[in-house]
């Protein structure tokens, strides 16, 4: 199985990809149910640790180990199992 990470770059250097397409859902302590989501317009950056994603008001960094699940064009195409 491809690792988040992984995954993440191939969506985002990939013509064949829009990565406006992708969402990603990851734990968010505090937020409803402890999960939040982020869309691929969020997203700054793809760091080695960390996803670097526009909060409007703040920059945020959301590591990889948060992520639970990730999404292109609403198929489920990662998952934390």
């Amino acid at each position: 199985m491809r690792k988040s990470h992984e995954l993440l770059l191939r969506l985002f250097h990939d013509p064949q990809y829009n990565f406006e397409n992708v969402t990603i859902d990851y734990v968010d302590r505090g937020a409803p149910n402890d999960m939040s989501c982020v869309s691929g317009v969020q997203v700054i950056r793809l760091d080695a640790q960390y996803i670097e994603v526009d909060a409007i008001t703040h920059t945020t960094y959301i590591p990889y180990h948060r992520l639970r699940r990730i999404f292109y064009n609403n198929d489920e195409m990662w998952s934390l199992k």
